[in-house]
């Protein structure tokens, strides 16, 4: 898919964000996955990370005594996991990191069936998110869990922030920095304002959500091109329609993902 433009560098932002990954942020992404996946751990289970972005995930299901394969398309982002690998898991014949797409067919074919598919904010920025949702189906095993997270549909609203979002790849660094920090103090004016209204406190800091930090997760949402969006409604008749049950689901009211754990009937 042609695209009018820059796809944002992904890998770039990640390997800002694993110079300062520490054991509470590696920890938190390991509760992340137990709570969504509802188990106590991964052994003798095989964990497919589809977009594996900074590796944080690949390396806590490793943690959780998954056997590992992850890919991604951006050669910044593999770097990146393989950081992780080399830091953490050296020489480790239970993790494979290697580059490919969820869009290339002949790639995919290339795979076994896995245990647990995972592939948390990334097939709606392959430029075609219905193919990439479908190539998945393939990659999980009968009985398996497939675990996804998908941009939530806002209609209006979603097609603000493409316009932002493809302003920022068009611009210069300064620009990009200028938006980032215009967006960052839109919410946390937006996060005053609603939690004052609760009568609960706006300014209490709370652990950071599935191990990320404030500041790459806002660059990585204002940035995050291509970007495509669905309602759950329509993720959960897509999976229902290919033989999937969904297990577990959280969803947002506002901008970012619904999480979605499908089981493969």
């Amino acid at each position: 898919m042609l695209l009018d433009t820059p796809r944002f560098e992904f890998g770039e932002n990640w390997a800002r964000f694993i110079r300062t990954l520490d054991e509470p942020q590696i920890d938190a992404a390991i509760k992340s996955l137990q709570n969504m996946l509802e188990l106590d751990d991964l052994a003798g289970r095989s964990f497919l990370d589809i977009g594996s972005g900074s590796g944080l995930f690949s390396l806590a299901a490793r943690r959780l005594g998954a056997t590992v394969y992850s890919f991604d398309y951006d050669p910044a982002s593999v770097a990146c996991t393989l950081e992780l690998k080399k830091t953490y898991f050296p020489d480790d014949s239970d993790w494979t990191v290697t580059q490919g797409s969820a869009l290339d067919d002949s790639f995919l074919s290339s795979l076994s069936r896995y245990d647990v598919v995972y592939s948390w904010g990334v097939l709606h920025h392959t430029g075609n998110m219905w193919p990439a949702l479908e190539n998945v189906v393939r990659l999980c095993k009968p009985g398996g869990l497939l675990f996804l997270s998908i941009y939530n549909d806002q209609g209006a609203i979603s097609n603000r922030w493409r316009t932002v979002k493809k302003l920022y790849n068009r611009s210069p660094r300064p620009g990009k920095t200028a938006i980032v920090v215009a967006v960052g103090v839109y919410f946390v004016l937006r996060r005053v304002v609603d939690m004052t209204a609760r009568l609960e406190n706006p300014f209490a800091v709370g652990q950071p959500g599935r191990g990320m930090t404030w500041w790459r997760d806002l660059v990585d949402w204002v940035g995050g091109y291509p970007f495509e969006v669905a309602k759950p409604e329509e993720i959960f008749d897509f999976y229902k329609a290919r033989g999937f049950t969904l297990t577990r689901l959280k969803t947002t009211r506002r901008h970012g993902c619904n999480e979605f754990v499908f089981r493969n009937r």
